[in-house]
């Protein structure tokens, strides 16, 4: 008698496992518009710099939004870090996951559909996920001006 695979954690979690076929059937979180808006307001109130919300709905399985801030200082940063997790935490999202907030250039909040990368400028121009992730990837190049040999 055949038993099926346990998965534990979020939907969003259990269809990235799954692999790409499932990922793609998974239903979307309806509050993440809601928690998207906590989240800009908070670095807004911040005094973040530079915040950018790229849409990965359907272009990859891991969230549906990124948002990248930049932050001046360690502390700035992890401040910003702390206070998102609680009001994420406020609106009824009670898994956000933090790497890098002690003293870090980087710090990554996963809240489900949404990734938070909150950098200094340095560290954020040299990992380039805008650049990486952006919209203009999705453009095909132009084609060659002449006739092609």
């Amino acid at each position: 008698m055949g038993s099926a695979v346990q998965v534990p954690g979020t939907p969003r979690k259990k269809a990235a496992v799954a692999g790409p076929a499932r990922a793609e059937a998974r239903e979307p979180d309806p509050r993440v518009e809601q928690f998207l808006e906590i989240i800009t307001t908070s670095l807004e109130d911040d005094k973040a710099e530079d915040i950018v919300v790229i849409d990965l709905t359907g272009r990859a399985s891991f969230a549906d939004r990124m948002v990248i801030a930049t932050g001046l200082a360690d502390r700035q940063i992890a401040a910003m870090a702390a206070h998102i997790e609680r009001k994420l935490g406020e609106a009824g999202l009670k898994r956000v996951r933090t790497e890098g907030a002690t003293g870090s250039d980087w710090v990554l909040l996963d809240a489900g559909d949404i990734v938070v990368h909150l950098f200094k400028a340095e560290a954020r121009a040299l990992y380039g996920l805008e650049r990486m992730w952006g919209d203009d990837l999705d453009v095909p190049p132009e084609a060659p001006a002449g006739p092609v040999a």
